[in-house]
C-alpha cells in the first residue's frame, strides 16, 4: 500500500493559539507544517521548536508581506490563519484563490465590508473555508443539540444565555491586543462571537433583529481610577508598582510567555503585558444583548468580562419544558496568577485550579426535572480541541477508522463554515453598532454577503 500524500500547511501567525495547530499538525502524518508566516522571526523559531521537539521537519519562516510567494514556492495546498483578527482577510482571500484550503481562528474577521470580501471569494472560487469554533465539539454542548433536536422541551420559543469571564481570564483581553477594538472587534466579536455560533447551532436558526446596550465600567483608566483598583504603570514587566499587583501580568515568570512574547518584543514592539486600568482601551466589558431568529425565538445575552467566577448558565424555554446548562470553570480565583500549561495559557488548555463542574437539568412540564448524565473535561476547551482537530485535519493515525462525528461534515460535529462564521459576527457587529446607535440593527442588512447568500434559508429551521 501506497503511504498516504502529505498535506503542504502553513501556519500565519505563530502566537500563542498557534501552538495548538503546529502540534497538531507535528503529530500527524499526512499532514506537513511547511511554512511559517509572521512578523516576528523569534515567534517562528519557537514554533521550529515545537516541530523539532516531536521530530518533525522545521519549517521554512516567511514575512508577511512574501505570503503569496510562500504559498507558490512551498507549494502549500493548506493555509491556517491564527493572526491578529483584523488580518485574517489579509490571508483568506489570497489564501483561497490560491486554491488552498483555508482554517481560520475565529472570529472570521472583524467588520462588515472584510466579511463580505471573504463570502465573495468563497463564492467566486469554490474553494474552502473552514472557521475554528471548537465550542461545538465540547461534549457537553453536543448533548444540548441532541435533546434540543429530539424535541425534549418541544418548540423552542427562548434561550437565556449569561458568560461569566473570572478576573483572571477576563482581564487578559484588556492586557493585549484584544482591547483595540479595530483589532479585535471587541468581546462581542472576539469572544461572543463563539457563544453566538453555539446558539445559531443548537437552535438550527440564523439571527435576524439584533438589538443590545454595552460599557467599558471596570477596566481602563476611568473605572480603575472610580473603583480604586488602578496603579500608575504602563506594563507590568520591569514595573514595581505591578509587582503584588493581581491583574498584572509577569511574562518573565513563564518560559513559554518569555519566549514568544517577552523575547519577541524587539522584533515588532508587541507588548502583551499591558496595564488593564490603563489606556487606550476600546472595547466594553460588560454587554447585554437581544436577537430575534428567522424562526422566532429570542435569546437574551449577557457577557461579564470581570466575574469572580467563570462559567456560563444557558436555559431553553420551550412548549413541552425548559432545559438548563450551568457549567462551572472555575469557582474563585486566587490572587496570585498560576500557570498550569506547558503553552502558556491563562485558561481553556488545563483545568482551573478551582474548577466546578457542569449540570444538565430537563425540566418537562408535568413531569419532575431530570438530571442529564454528561461527559465533561475543563481541558483543552471543555474537551472541544481534540475533537476539532480530528474534524478538521483527520485522526493522528490515518490508519484508524475515525469515528463518525469527527469526520468534516458529519451531522453530529459539522465544522463551521464561512456562513456559519459570518452569521456569529454579524451578531457581534450588529451589537456594536447598537452600542453606538442605540438603534435595532438587522443582520442582513449589515452584512451583504449574508444577504446574498441566503434568500429563502433559516426562515423555516425551526420547523422539527
Amino acid at each position: 500500500m501506497s503511504p498516504t500524500p502529505q498535506h503542504r500547511t502553513a501556519v500565519v501567525g505563530t502566537g500563542h493559539r498557534a501552538q495548538t495547530f503546529t502540534r497538531a499538525l507535528a503529530a500527524r502524518p499526512h499532514r506537513l507544517l511547511a511554512a511559517l508566516c509572521d512578523p516576528s522571526p523569534t515567534r517562528m523559531a519557537f514554533h521550529n521548536r515545537l516541530l523539532a521537539d516531536a521530530g518533525e521537519p522545521t519549517a521554512t519562516q516567511w514575512e508577511p508581506d512574501r505570503f503569496a510567494d510562500m504559498l507558490a514556492k512551498e507549494d502549500i495546498d493548506e493555509v491556517v490563519v491564527t493572526t491578529v483578527d483584523a488580518e485574517h482577510d489579509r490571508y483568506i482571500v489570497p489564501a483561497l484563490k490560491a486554491g488552498c484550503r483555508v482554517v481560520t481562528e475565529k472570529p472570521m474577521t472583524v467588520d462588515a465590508d472584510r466579511c463580505a470580501r471573504i463570502l465573495d471569494t468563497v463564492r467566486e472560487t469554490g474553494n474552502s473555508l473552514t472557521v475554528a469554533f471548537n465550542y461545538r465539539f465540547n461534549p457537553v454542548h453536543e448533548k444540548v443539540r441532541e435533546l434540543l433536536a429530539q424535541g425534549a422541551i418541544g418548540e423552542i420559543l427562548s434561550v437565556h444565555f449569561e458568560w461569566l469571564l473570572d478576573v483572571r481570564h477576563g482581564a487578559d483581553y484588556f492586557r493585549r491586543w484584544h482591547r483595540e477594538k479595530a483589532r479585535s472587534g471587541g468581546l462581542m466579536v472576539h469572544k461572543s462571537g463563539h457563544h453566538f455560533d453555539l446558539v445559531n447551532w443548537w437552535l438550527a436558526d440564523e439571527p435576524r433583529d439584533v438589538f443590545g446596550y454595552g460599557r467599558l465600567g471596570f477596566y481602563g483608566p476611568a473605572a480603575g481610577e472610580r473603583h480604586g483598583l488602578r496603579r500608575d504603570y504602563d506594563r507590568a514587566h520591569g514595573a514595581d508598582q505591578a509587582a503584588d499587583d493581581p491583574f498584572a501580568l509577569d511574562l518573565a515568570a513563564d518560559d513559554t510567555l518569555r519566549a514568544l512574547y517577552l523575547d519577541a518584543e524587539r522584533d515588532d514592539g508587541y507588548v502583551r503585558d499591558r496595564n488593564v486600568f490603563g489606556g487606550p482601551v476600546t472595547i466594553e466589558d460588560d454587554m447585554a444583548v437581544l436577537v430575534r431568529y428567522a424562526g422566532g425565538a429570542t435569546m437574551t445575552y449577557h457577557l461579564t468580562a470581570y466575574s469572580p467566577w467563570e462559567g456560563y448558565r444557558v436555559m431553553f424555554n420551550g412548549s413541552a419544558g425548559r432545559l438548563e446548562l450551568e457549567v462551572e470553570e472555575s469557582r474563585w480565583q486566587p490572587p496570585t496568577t498560576r500557570i498550569g500549561s506547558d503553552s502558556g495559557a491563562l485558561h481553556g488548555d488545563t483545568a482551573a485550579e478551582h474548577a466546578g463542574g457542569a449540570r444538565l437539568t430537563l425540566r418537562p412540564l408535568w413531569r419532575a426535572p431530570v438530571d442529564i448524565p454528561l461527559v465533561t473535561a475543563h481541558e483543552a476547551h471543555g474537551g472541544g480541541d481534540p475533537r476539532m482537530l480530528d474534524a478538521l485535519f483527520g485522526p493522528v493515525d490515518p490508519r484508524e477508522s475515525a469515528d463518525a462525528r469527527t469526520v468534516p461534515g458529519a451531522v453530529a460535529y459539522p465544522t463551521a463554515t464561512e456562513r456559519d462564521g459570518a452569521l456569529a459576527l454579524a451578531v457581534g457587529l450588529a451589537a456594536n453598532q447598537c452600542f453606538e446607535t442605540g438603534q435595532p440593527v438587522a443582520v442582513r442588512e449589515l452584512v451583504p454577503g449574508l444577504r446574498a447568500d441566503s434568500a429563502g434559508q433559516g426562515d423555516q429551521v425551526q420547523a422539527r
